[in-house]
């Protein structure tokens, strides 16, 4: 392999590791994060590694992704003669910036990842997962260092790389005490807990076709059982929808292992820890449980509420919307709230884009299960017991993660970007096992 082709599989890996680093950004022409930065360099190589040996192909599933990429494109070209202020087409720019990075890095992540082998393909997928992981981590010693020492982790580790302020999220305070919500390297508590589904649902069905005595069974059981530990601790109502949509898709094809002992001793391990810490300090627990499942709360009320505004919306911009990434724009005329995110991905897509954005965005979605439902083909087709594991468990990450935002809008964040590319070339990278 030449050094330059180890350059570009560098900078591809570590946009995959990153891409849920959300906190690691900096204010400099606007907000310039670490996974951008990364992919701009990437898109670069790879370009010019395309453009030295004249090589134009691309392949099916790269081809519909361009083919994707223009429409949406086009929508949001034509949604910005829907603005008509300064701060409305600073915020649309801030959004196009954002939507060319990420979807042509779609793009060229399916076409790399199309020519490269099996293994590599695994590598990639590895390093996504420990990507979140690794927020995981942080996001578990960022509650300890609150907890036990009231550290502001961020603060120390954090505010001298990026030179801005971020801390751990503060829910509320009972008796005086502070009640804290991991948010790890995301920025929201809300986030991690929908972005930790991801693996939480592809790694379940991975892990429990693994062959008894495999290596990977204890690491993936301690794993899985960790995950679950910090989207608990997250406190995420969106999250654990989505956890709950996805398991429920995996009931289909797994019922049988319902009460398997590979299921059923990592839960009764983390159960185990649960009782104890809830044992210990049950009242104060008690308290932030119930207006966790309180449904008059203000919060509650906002989630529902912005869903009042698409009648409004499509009144008088019914094609095309307000414009890409406009809502805080709109909200704030309407309001008075300053830069305030929709707290929904379908009501930013229908009042951002309009119908034909809406509908553009569900083709995308159908197109992302049909090439799933493709791999389980293969999958079956070759009797594999990893290829129909990791199609399943897409499956189900995918609908989990759309059932959680419809309170919250992960799926316009990169991290989503970068499943749709595995998701697009896994199908391309196993079919060769057919031929």
């Amino acid at each position: 392999m030449s050094g330059s082709s180890r350059l570009t599989d560098a900078l591809f890996l570590t946009t995959i590791f990153t891409v849920t680093w959300a906190k690691l950004q900096w204010e400099i022409a606007g907000t310039l994060s670490l996974s951008d930065v990364l992919t701009a360099l990437f898109l670069v190589a790879f370009a010019g590694s395309r453009i030295a040996r004249s090589d134009r192909r691309l392949a099916y599933g790269a081809s519909i992704a361009a083919a994707f990429f223009a429409a949406f494109l086009l929508v949001y070209l034509i949604g910005f003669f829907n603005l008509d202020t300064e701060q409305a087409l600073a915020q649309w720019a801030k959004g196009m910036v954002k939507f060319l990075l990420h979807f042509l890095f779609v793009v060229a992540g399916v076409a790399y990842l199309a020519r490269r082998a099996e293994r590599f393909y695994w590598r990639t997928f590895t390093i996504f997962m420990l990507g979140i992981a690794a927020n995981a981590v942080y996001g578990i010693v960022q509650l300890a260092a609150a907890e036990v020492a009231g550290v502001n982790l961020d603060q120390s580790v954090l505010q001298p790389i990026t030179g801005g302020a971020s801390q751990i999220n503060i829910y509320g305070a009972i008796e005086g005490q502070d009640v804290y919500r991991p948010n790890a390297l995301t920025g929201d508590p809300n986030h991690l807990g929908i972005e930790l589904i991801l693996p939480l649902l592809i790694l379940t069905p991975l892990y429990l076709r693994l062959e008894r005595g495999h290596r990977l069974r204890i690491p993936l059981a301690l794993g899985l059982s960790f995950l679950l530990l910090v989207e608990l601790a997250t406190l995420s109502r969106s999250g654990l929808l989505g956890l709950g949509v996805g398991l429920l898709v995996l009931v289909v094809p797994y019922r049988r292992k319902l009460r398997s002992r590979e299921l059923l001793v990592p839960l009764s391990g983390l159960g185990v820890i649960l009782v104890g810490v809830l044992a210990a300090r049950w009242d104060f627990f008690q308290t932030v449980l119930r207006s966790r499942v309180s449904t008059s709360a203000n919060g509650t009320s906002t989630h529902f509420a912005v869903y009042e505004f698409i009648p409004d919306v499509l009144s008088s911009n019914p094609l095309f919307g307000l414009g890409l990434n406009n809502f805080s724009v709109y909200y704030e005329f309407v309001t008075g709230r300053t830069n305030f995110g929709p707290h929904s991905f379908y009501v930013a897509t229908i009042v951002e884009t309009g119908l034909a954005g809406t509908i553009l965005f569900g083709a995308f979605l159908l197109y992302l299960f049909r090439r799933l439902g493709d791999l389980r083909a293969i999958g079956r087709t070759l009797a594999s017991p990893r290829i129909r594991p990791l199609a399943w468990g897409m499956t189900a990450a995918l609908a989990g993660t759309m059932a959680a935002n419809a309170f919250y809008l992960t799926m316009q964040f990169y991290y989503f970007f970068a499943f749709a590319t595995l998701v697009l070339a896994a199908p391309i990278v196993f079919a060769r096992r057919l031929r």
